[in-house]
């Protein structure tokens, strides 16, 4: 019997110990959840709608005790964890049950005589969810919801960090009614993920986590003629033009850089700033960053939390040191963070100057709570240098011109484009990225697309 160890970031105990699945769980997981599709799929918009309200509600209702498992579990303070339940994901779920009528009605094309010619859009049958750790339920949100709206059934695999949340989802679909086996969960081992996705009963793959892990999704679906979204990683830049308002811009890009110990797949981790500004901009954004608490996430004070675990600390830290150690300047003194120390995974907050795109804190994903800052002379070489990149999930403008904001953004490549805020899924846009950040979309009616197939109508009604 396989045991899967969920270690906490606070103290490095085990917070959580889970048995992996084992055959017979996967083959009766994939069973049930084939039969129970085939009902729900003959649902109601309106039956679906009120389960999955439901389901909503149960996560208010229990958001501050899923809010401090999420703390134990990976590390972010318990000032914010339960905003993750309030606000991101009861707006993704809520706004994407809203649409689902509008995403999910037949297309009507034009009327000939003696013909009924219509579009409809069929569930795609078991949909395989596999959700990564750092935003748990904001990432598998933007998939589970509109996959049981569109009359799919969801298998989920959380990471092993959190498997917490995937018992909740299922606790949830519970309290809200959901007929069994359309919502299944499982915790899994890496090569019994491929396996399930090679299995013939699944229908899509939604998984978010890195580009190695989608690099292996991938590869388990080459075997079939199915498809997969994949929400991978990023290396998000920003601009602050001459005009921007700067405090503006320090305030949420500081934020960007380090709200969940930057961990976050579109957390800001390169910012260009025009030289008539740079100097005040690094200044202002140094002090700001001096203001953060590093410390026990338990902790009402904390605002800065561990990273997920050690060797993430580790990585960035030796991408500090390398940037250093070829000419950057850190701005932050870790001596001002008392609880950054080597050997853990509390990392105390960097911002790095004189840097530039030979250096890998420029160039690779960090993952941590650590931003470089480098002048530009022009839009132009904002450009160029925010495209020079494997990555291309979301990028930022901070200016006060929405016509040269536009002008730029047509040019950036990117999945979404901010101007004047950043690190933010607006689920009314297709959550999406280019290059290395993936492919395929979630949220919007656009996200609907993945989650069902075409069925073309062509009905002659005079013989």
């Amino acid at each position: 019997m396989s045991i899967q160890k969920t270690i906490s970031p606070i103290d490095g105990s085990v917070y959580v110990e889970r048995k992996l699945a084992d055959s017979a769980e996967v083959e009766s997981a994939l069973s049930k959840a084939v039969l129970a599709q085939r009902e729900w799929r003959k649902t109601s918009l309106a039956e679906r709608e009120a389960i999955c309200r439901k389901a909503v509600e149960y996560f208010l209702n229990n958001a501050d005790e899923i809010g401090l498992e999420l703390t134990w579990q990976m590390g972010r303070p318990v000032r914010y964890t339960a905003n993750e339940i309030r606000k991101g994901f009861q707006e993704r779920a809520n706004y994407m049950i809203s649409v689902a009528e509008q995403a999910l009605a037949d297309v009507e094309v034009a009327e000939i005589s003696g013909f009924r010619r219509f579009i409809r859009r069929d569930p795609l049958g078991v949909v395989f969810v596999v959700a990564p750790w750092n935003y748990p339920y904001l990432t598998s949100v933007n998939s589970v919801i509109p996959a049981i709206m569109a009359g799919n059934a969801v298998i989920l695999k959380h990471a092993q960090q959190t498997p917490l949340c995937a018992e909740r989802y299922a606790a949830a679909f519970e309290y809200a009614g959901l007929p069994e086996g359309v919502f299944q969960y499982l915790h899994l081992s890496h090569e019994q993920v491929a396996g399930v996705i090679g299995d013939s009963r699944i229908d899509y793959v939604a998984f978010t986590g890195s580009v190695e892990g989608g690099h292996a999704i991938q590869n388990a679906i080459n075997e079939r003629f199915i498809i997969g979204g994949l929400e991978l990683g990023g290396k998000d830049p920003a601009y602050v033009r001459a005009d921007a308002n700067l405090a503006d811009a320090v305030e949420n890009l500081v934020d960007g850089s380090f709200f969940n110990s930057g961990q976050s797949c579109c957390g800001i981790e390169r910012i260009y700033v025009h030289k008539d500004v740079y100097d005040q901009f690094i200044n202002d954004f140094a002090e700001l960053t001096k203001t953060y608490t590093l410390g026990n996430p338990l902790d009402q004070a904390t605002t800065l939390g561990p990273m997920v675990r050690t060797s993430a600390a580790a990585f960035a830290q030796k991408q500090i040191d390398e940037a250093v150690q070829a000419g950057a300047k850190a701005l932050i003194d870790p001596a001002l963070f008392p609880e950054h120390k080597s050997g853990t995974p509390y990392l105390a907050p960097q911002v790095l100057v004189n840097v530039d795109h030979s250096m890998q804190v420029m160039t690779e994903e960090t993952f941590a709570p650590v931003v470089g800052i480098m002048p530009v002379d022009s839009d132009e070489e904002a450009i160029r240098l925010m495209n020079d990149s494997q990555y291309g999930l979301t990028a930022s403008i901070w200016t006060t011109d929405l016509d040269t904001a536009l002008q730029i953004g047509e040019q950036v490549e990117t999945g979404t484009w901010f101007m004047n805020r950043c690190d933010y899924l607006d689920p009314a846009l297709a959550w999406t990225g280019v290059k290395n950040s993936g492919r395929g979309c979630t949220l919007s009616t656009v996200g609907y697309e993945a989650l069902t197939r075409p069925k073309s109508f062509h009905l002659k009604i005079n013989s």
